[in-house]
C-alpha cells in the first residue's frame, strides 16, 4: 500500500497569495515595493553567473558590516522567509520541543509542525501590551525544550521585546541548552537607531532578517541569517539541499542596494512616520477598536470589542474594498474580546500544570 503524500503550508501564506488583494490591500506588512528605476543601477553592474560558493563576498562582507558581526556569522537566503527554515531546519529535529509566541506570524508555526517539531505556545497577552514576559516561557520550557521561537519586533502587534528580557530568555535558553531564534526582520523600520542584532547577546541566539519589510526591496530577496560561526557553516552545508546556488544578480542588487540605503532609508523612514500618524490618528477616532500601540515597525494588531472580526474583515472587503489581515491566521480567533480572554486564561492554566 502506497502512502499517501504529505501536504503541508502554510494557510496564512495560502489566503495571502489568493485572497488578501484589494483597492486598499492594508494586508501586507512592508512598506510599498521600490522600483529598478529608483535604484542607481547600470547594466555593466549586472552578472548572471558569478563563482559565490558559500555567500556572495562583496554581500556578505556588507551584510556582517551593518550588523556589527564577523562575515563568518552571516548566512544569505532568499529573504526572512527562507532564513527561518534554513535556521530552524538546521535547530531542529522530529520530536524536539519548540516553543513559540502567540500571537506570532503563522509560517513560524506551520514550518516548526513541518519539521516534525513537538510545538508548544507562550502567550503574549493583550492585557500585558502582547509583551514576551520570560515567565510566561519559565512557566513553558522544559528540559525537552531545543528551541525557543520570538519575532522582534512581534509579528502581528509590533511590539519591541528590548534588551533585558531578551538577554533574561537567553538566560532560560541555557538552563536546558536551547536556542533563541529571533526574527528581526521589523527591526530594521528603526533604521539608525535599530538596536543590536540578538546575537550580541550570546552564542544561544541566532537571528533572521532581510531588506523586504522596512525598505521596499522584497523584490530582492536579499535575506540573511546572523549566528555563531560553527551555526552558520552548518547551514551554509544544509543550503546545498536547498538552494545550493542563488540568483547572482539579486546578490549584486542586493549590494548596490546596501550601498544606496542611507537614501533608500530616510524615504522610507519619512513615510513610515506619515503612515503611522494616519493609523493612530484612525485608532483614536473608534470606541470600538482598541490597540497595543507600537512605538515602531509597520503592523498593528488592534482588536475588536465583543463583536466578530471575520465578519469585520468581510465588510471591509466588499463594501469598502480594503483588506486586512484576520488574527485567526495569527493565533487570535475571530471571536469577541470576552470569548478571547477565556481562551488565555484556559492557556495559562494549562501552561502552569
Amino acid at each position: 500500500m502506497t502512502a499517501s503524500p504529505r501536504v503541508m503550508g502554510s494557510d496564512y501564506m495560502h489566503w495571502a497569495k489568493t485572497s488578501s488583494t484589494a483597492r486598499f490591500n492594508l494586508a501586507t506588512s512592508g512598506l510599498a515595493n521600490l522600483k529598478l528605476s529608483d535604484l542607481s543601477v547600470r547594466l555593466d553592474d549586472l552578472e548572471i553567473t558569478g563563482d559565490t560558493g558559500y555567500g556572495y563576498p562583496p554581500l556578505v562582507n556588507a551584510l556582517a558590516a551593518r550588523m556589527g558581526v564577523d562575515s563568518e556569522s552571516i548566512v544569505t537566503a532568499a529573504g526572512t522567509s527562507f532564513a527561518n527554515h534554513l535556521a530552524m531546519a538546521t535547530l531542529v529535529n522530529p520530536g524536539d520541543e519548540v516553543l513559540i509566541e502567540q500571537p506570532t506570524y503563522e509560517p513560524l508555526l506551520s514550518l516548526a509542525r513541518y519539521l516534525g517539531a513537538d510545538v508548544k505556545r507562550f502567550l503574549r497577552r493583550f492585557e500585558e501590551g502582547f509583551q514576551a514576559l520570560p515567565e510566561r516561557i519559565e512557566q513553558t520550557i522544559s528540559p525537552r525544550t531545543r528551541l525557543i521561537v520570538i519575532t522582534n519586533l512581534n509579528n502581528p502587534t509590533g511590539v519591541l521585546t528590548d534588551e533585558p528580557t531578551m538577554a533574561r530568555i537567553g538566560e532560560l535558553a541555557r538552563t536546558v541548552k536551547a536556542r533563541v531564534l529571533v526574527d528581526e526582520v521589523y527591526l530594521e523600520t528603526f533604521f539608525e537607531s535599530r538596536p543590536r542584532t540578538a546575537l550580541s547577546r550570546g552564542p544561544e541566539f541566532v537571528a533572521t532578517s532581510s531588506l523586504t519589510k522596512a525598505f521596499g526591496l522584497s523584490g530582492l530577496r536579499c535575506g540573511w541569517i546572523v549566528a555563531a560561526p560553527d551555526l552558520a557553516r552548518r547551514m551554509w552545508l544544509l543550503n546545498d539541499l536547498f538552494a545550493a546556488t542563488p540568483v547572482h544578480p539579486g546578490e549584486r542588487l542586493s549590494v548596490l542596494a546596501l550601498q544606496q540605503l542611507d537614501t533608500i532609508s530616510q524615504m522610507a523612514a519619512t513615510r513610515l512616520e506619515t503612515n503611522r500618524t494616519l493609523v493612530n490618528r484612525f485608532l483614536d477616532s473608534r470606541d470600538d477598536l482598541e490597540t497595543v500601540k507600537p512605538n515602531g515597525g509597520t503592523v498593528f494588531f488592534p482588536r475588536l470589542r465583543d463583536k466578530n472580526a471575520d465578519r469585520l474583515c468581510e465588510l471591509l472587503r466588499n463594501k469598502y474594498e480594503t483588506s486586512v489581515v484576520p488574527g485567526r491566521f495569527l493565533g487570535c480567533p475571530s471571536i469577541s474580546v470576552s470569548e478571547w480572554v477565556e481562551i488565555q486564561r484556559r492557556c495559562l492554566v494549562d501552561s502552569s500544570d
